[in-house]
């Protein structure tokens, strides 16, 4: 079962969702980064449980405890950085009857498939979106070395169910655009609780979640992340380029059903005249005036904003009756899940993405810098 991804910057995480503890080791990071362990609790506190209604309420402080990896003066030593979170509120009696029965939606039945009932089912064992938790652990780190770089990431919800957030103005490469997205991306890291840039589109998506939630139903959305400030020529063609390296890791994400880059599938539309992005000169510097490609040509970067979205589907556990099959008895089964869940796991997969994007452009300036 590979838990892994990344090439000199390599992450890789470990652990169920009720196991007495998860984390995370991660290899290649440079030395001397001095870690602020606050400011990396704060970032693992967007992801954590227990926030709201729009979440579940299994509460878990994800306190992260650093075993290894670090200095006397708690900066990074070289060593592989390994990390430790408690799982302390774990309910493992609400999953006996998933023992027989899968959850439609969930891989209960393509890891029974598999494994033929040696794999872990309480809480989804290592399908768990609780195993995201590690994945901040890593790149709430990586996010700190990025920004000693010059490189910053933020992401929101760009929609959940048919409500839609303001965009992030990254498709214009204008510098009124990218003072623009500067303050968006300020907004977004105030002290907002929802993580949307339009307050009054994140009170539209709450009140969609919270009628889903009151249908013991659940509801999908779509995360939009940009990176600025990523130096031109990083990154290298064919199957390591930086689309491919990140999709692979945000396809770890578990429920993330889609990832498009830039004008994404909607570039099909377009003539090329359209999509093409004219460069100009900038004080010296060659520069993309449009950002239609995203900040990647032939998995390399331009210089513009890196813009991903993940499309992120409905929670597969709902509470209401559904049709599945007794894997014991072969006979078909009526399920009803019970246990605690989001009715919408994308308004706690936003750090998650700000994460993975973080593993992976550091990973690729470590390993493709621009020569």
């Amino acid at each position: 079962m590979p838990s892994s991804f990344g090439n000199t910057l390599r992450v890789t995480v470990f652990g169920q969702s009720h196991s007495p503890a998860i984390g995370c080791v991660v290899e290649g990071l440079p030395s001397g980064l001095a870690i602020d362990m606050e400011r990396l609790s704060k970032f693992m506190a967007r992801r954590a449980p227990g926030q709201g209604s729009w979440t579940t309420p299994r509460k878990e402080a994800d306190v992260p405890r650093i075993v290894s990896g670090l200095n006397t003066s708690g900066a990074t030593c070289g060593a592989p950085l390994a990390a430790v979170i408690e799982n302390t509120n774990t309910r493992s009696s609400d999953y006996d009857n998933l023992l027989r029965v899968p959850r439609p939606g969930h891989a209960d039945y393509t890891a029974w498939a598999k494994w033929h009932g040696n794999q872990d089912v309480p809480g989804g064992g290592h399908f768990s979106g609780r195993l995201t938790a590690p994945l901040c652990l890593a790149g709430g780190i990586a996010l700190q070395a990025l920004e000693n770089r010059g490189v910053r990431i933020g992401a929101h919800l760009a929609s959940v169910a048919n409500v839609a957030d303001e965009p992030f103005d990254a498709l214009d490469n204008s510098p009124k655009a990218q003072a623009h997205l500067a303050s968006q991306l300020d907004a977004l890291a105030s002290s907002r609780e929802f993580p949307t840039v339009s307050a009054d589109a994140g009170d539209r998506m709450l009140a969609e979640i919270d009628d889903a939630r009151r249908s013991l139903d659940s509801v999908g959305g779509v995360v939009e992340c940009v990176a600025t400030g990523m130096p031109a020529g990083t990154g290298s063609p064919m199957f390591d380029g930086i689309e491919n390296m990140m999709a692979r890791a945000l396809f770890g994400i578990p429920a993330v059903k889609g990832v498009e880059f830039g004008r994404g599938f909607g570039s099909s539309a377009l003539r090329g005249s359209e999509n093409n992005d004219p460069y100009e000169m900038r004080d010296g510097v060659v520069c993309p005036r449009t950002n239609n490609a995203g900040g990647i040509l032939g998995g390399i970067t331009t210089g513009a904003p890196i813009l991903v979205r993940c499309a992120f589907k409905p929670t597969s556990s709902i509470s209401q009756e559904q049709d599945s099959v007794d894997l014991v008895d072969k006979t078909d089964a009526k399920l009803i899940v019970h246990g605690r869940h989001d009715p919408c796991v994308a308004t706690r997969a936003v750090p998650v993405v700000e994460a993975v994007c973080a593993c992976v452009l550091l990973d690729a300036l470590l390993t493709y810098p621009a020569e």
